[in-house]
């Protein structure tokens, strides 16, 4: 049974290489090692919580539809995920994984699309919420304070406050679409009664047109008329488009003059959005329009933390400060550098440092590295040694004013691409013997004396951020 269970998987294998790249499949599949094929369902053992939920999140779909080819319809697949205590254990997760069979049906959840014409009872209503976004994971900082005060507020009393609509605008990965689920997520748990849709403005027009080729657009007017709390994200989407602009139009005028809330995001402020109408643009500015700002260092580091945490990650605080100083765009440059450091990690067998941290930033973002030059280094040398800088520049013989000499040198020498008798010149006129034996000096300290060691790569890690 253990051999038919590795032939299967690797039958599945050789289909999910010919779709994904030879990164992702490596990254991603190569880790995954089969236990058991029985009662038709497939037992594989993933090394984290966190693979787990990067596979159903990315590749939930193609994994089905492997197993459904290779071995079989109603395959399900079962999990036994490694958790890391002091004797290196197993749990089995899930028994009958939700996303991937129905109890009563062997028909994919992910072909179970709502169809937003079709009259729908209360319990039935697919808001389209991820509950995965919400207030307590969304992080306040002073980019995101007005926004995020205004969304709870929203989400306490939909439709009764100053802010509605409410318009949210920012750089794309700034947090709107996560706030827009908080906020959804947030009314159904204090207003369950109540019918939320989160819906992007690409799906609204793309249903909007469809009800015009299948003459049912008085039914898809009906059914958005017919919500509570209407979040559209991206409402940027529906510049240009004049009759889809004029069915909104009235959408919102029915939905507003009814006390319904409207959530709405874009890339831009109202004022700045050219090709929507006039009188759309006034109501957009009814309510409240709210700017996201890229996340401030304080606030990134939160980010950083709380995904490493809920991701069962072991990060060095020097790696995370590395990350928050240098990715500086959006969170999701921020999550996505987690991410590909947890992949490195698995691949390569190595812990997450500095090293493996600079190389994935560099592969991720654009990502410049500070110019290092003999001022740099002897401002950070004798900021870390607290003596002033022209000390180094000259002919002191103390003993502490020597080594931070020296330690300027050494790094130097490192550092840039000066010559030794450039660099004497830089520190004090020294001629290149005493540039020489100060680098060797060095050298020689940290294989001996381990205080001193832990000074210089202290000070290289200044130096590198």
């Amino acid at each position: 049974m253990k051999t038919d269970c590795k032939q299967l998987w690797n039958n599945c294998l050789n289909v999910i290489r010919d779709n994904i790249s030879e990164e992702a499949f490596n990254a991603w599949f190569i880790p995954i090692v089969p236990l058991q094929y029985k009662h038709n369902v497939l037992t594989v053992q993933l090394p984290s919580q966190f693979f787990f939920e990067y596979l159903e999140d990315k590749y939930l779909d193609l994994i089905q539809q492997t197993l459904y080819r290779e071995i079989g319809a109603g395959t399900t697949l079962k999990y036994r995920i490694l958790v890391e205590t002091e004797k290196q254990t197993a749990v089995d997760y899930p028994s009958e994984p939700k996303s991937h069979v129905n109890k009563k049906t062997t028909k994919k959840v992910t072909e179970k699309i709502p169809n937003p014409f079709e009259r729908v009872e209360t319990p039935e209503f697919d808001s389209q919420i991820n509950p995965k976004y919400s207030f307590l994971n969304f992080f306040e900082g002073e980019s995101n304070r007005l926004a995020r005060a205004a969304g709870e507020a929203v989400a306490n009393n939909p439709g009764k406050t100053a802010f509605n609509p409410l318009f949210i605008h920012g750089h794309s990965g700034v947090g709107k679409t996560h706030l827009c689920h908080a906020i959804g997520a947030k009314v159904l748990e204090l207003h369950p009664e109540m019918k939320v849709l989160y819906v992007s403005a690409h799906l609204f027009k793309v249903q909007f047109t469809d009800s015009r080729r299948f003459n049912t657009t008085n039914d898809f007017i009906n059914f958005y008329q017919g919500i509570d709390v209407l979040i559209i994200d991206d409402i940027q989407e529906l510049v240009g488009l004049e009759k889809t602009q004029n069915t909104f139009f009235h959408i919102f005028n029915h939905l507003h003059q009814n006390n319904k809330q409207l959530v709405m995001t874009s890339d831009c402020a109202p004022m700045d959005m050219q090709g929507m109408e006039e009188r759309l643009l006034t109501r957009f500015r009814w309510g409240l329009a709210a700017k996201l700002e890229r996340p401030d260092k304080e606030l990134r580091k939160k980010i950083l933390q709380n995904k490493i945490t809920s991701d069962g990650l072991s990060i060095p605080q020097e790696v995370i400060d590395f990350i928050a100083e240098n990715a500086t765009e959006n969170v999701r440059d921020l999550e996505g550098i987690v991410v590909s450091l947890m992949a490195h990690s698995i691949i390569n067998n190595r812990e997450i440092d500095m090293s493996l941290a600079r190389r994935v930033l560099e592969q991720s973002i654009k990502f410049e590295k500070k110019r290092i030059t003999p001022q740099r280094i002897q401002e950070t040398v004798c900021n870390f040694y607290n003596i002033k800088r022209e000390l180094i520049q000259s002919a002191s013989r103390k003993r502490e004013i020597v080594q931070a000499r020296q330690v300027a040198m050494y790094f130097t020498k490192q550092l840039t691409e000066l010559s030794l008798s450039q660099i004497g010149i830089q520190i004090g006129n020294r001629n290149h013997a005493t540039v020489l034996h100060a680098c060797n000096t060095v050298k020689d300290l940290t294989e001996v004396d381990k205080s001193f060691c832990s000074d210089i790569k202290e000070i290289e890690r200044i130096l590198s951020s």
